[in-house]
């Protein structure tokens, strides 16, 4: 079928991006599922700073890619293998995940700790799982991104790639909780594990940031959210966090059992670091450039009984923590809307990365309408 998508041509373009213009809009040619896979009409997809990090070079892909990664949509067709019990039934609204497991490897035995060999081998490979590309323009093939490539009306996708939600759960909410909400909040529920009381500091108050402190604001802690930007303090102070900059949070001299750098910079993870409390942890899953290095005091590991964990995807388990993080919602108490700063059409991309880089947006979302209009 043919469908309208957002091509990254090449990695490394200069910003701004609306003036330099990486990304073409147009029509490409997608499959119809194979094995294992689904087909999605796209209702939302937001603009991450992973994106962004394959559009300014940071993380290089094959190109060209159609990209985007967190998504929402409606099944419109189901390959062959597909398990009747996936709840992947046409019409069913899903939440789209950018990385695929397989459940068979080693890495998949760790309980989310570490992302699926399998899954992570194709997507830096431009794949699905099983080593197929299902798009195509001008005859030859177009890269996936993230195993989604969601910046499109339609997607074919690995059915491991995608988590069913009820149909109340409207998609702009559903396509956070493919990445935003999985990587933040499994900063908190699944590597920083705060006690009950404890109180929990996050540096970045970006998308994940953000959604950091929606998750450990939902399960009951006092949280101290740090950034430098005005708007985004204003806004962690309504979602009842205690707002700071850095520097106000190191004279202070606060310090938290648990604290999560969610800016994907060398200096946020220093400064997480030294807001950490003896005997706590400092979670980073902020994905800052190839070449960061930061610094720490080797001893302070030793001295104060610290512990330091990178966390990719919040350390999270898709099936397993998606359906929590919508109970949370329902029961009023994980306001996800908060988080949505733009809607956007796909015309407007190269700008809107030019907003995000600048860290003038927390998420802005592609939506489409029932036809899908580009």
């Amino acid at each position: 079928m043919q469908i309208t998508g957002a091509v990254l041509e090449r990695c490394g373009a200069p910003a701004p991006w609306a003036d330099s213009r990486p990304l073409t809009v147009g029509p490409l040619e997608l499959d119809p599922p194979g094995p294992g896979e689904i087909a999605v009409r796209i209702e939302a997809a937001g603009l991450c700073h992973s994106d962004l990090s394959v559009v300014d070079g940071n993380r290089v892909r094959p190109t060209p890619m159609l990209l985007g990664h967190e998504a929402a949509g409606i099944v419109e067709a189901v390959g062959d293998g597909v398990p009747d019990d996936a709840g992947t039934d046409v019409g069913t609204r899903v939440v789209m995940t950018f990385l695929p497991r397989c459940g068979r490897c080693e890495a998949c035995g760790t309980d989310g700790r570490l992302p699926c060999s399998v899954g992570s081998a194709a997507n830096a490979a431009g794949e699905l799982v099983g080593g197929v590309r299902r798009l195509h323009r001008d005859g030859a093939d177009v890269h996936h991104h993230l195993g989604v490539s969601a910046f499109a009306t339609h997607a074919v996708v690995s059915a491991t790639s995608v988590v069913p939600v009820p149909d109340d759960v409207p998609a702009d909410v559903a396509a956070l909780l493919g990445c935003a909400v999985l990587t933040g909040g499994g900063a908190v529920l699944n590597a920083g594990r705060p006690a009950p009381g404890q109180a929990v500091t996050v540096v970045g108050l970006g998308g994940v940031g953000m959604a950091a402190l929606l998750v450990a604001r939902a399960l009951g802690h006092e949280v101290i959210g740090i950034d430098t930007m005005p708007a985004k303090l204003d806004l962690a102070h309504e979602l009842g966090a205690r707002a700071l900059t850095p520097a106000e949070a190191l004279d202070a001299g606060l310090r938290a059992p648990v604290v999560v750098e969610a800016a994907g910079n060398a200096r946020a993870f220093e400064t997480a670091y030294a807001l950490t409390a003896p005997g706590g942890t400092t979670v980073t899953v902020g994905l800052p450039g190839p070449d960061a290095r930061a610094s720490i005091s080797p001893l302070s590991l030793t001295a104060e009984a610290r512990t330091v964990i990178g966390s990719y995807l919040g350390s999270a388990v898709p099936s397993r923590d998606i359906p929590r993080y919508v109970e949370l919602w329902r029961a009023g108490r994980l306001p996800l809307e908060r988080l949505v700063s733009a809607r956007i059409g796909l015309d407007e991309l190269p700008r809107a990365l030019d907003r995000l880089a600048a860290g003038e947006e927390l998420r802005q979302l592609i939506t489409f309408d029932e036809r899908n209009p580009a």
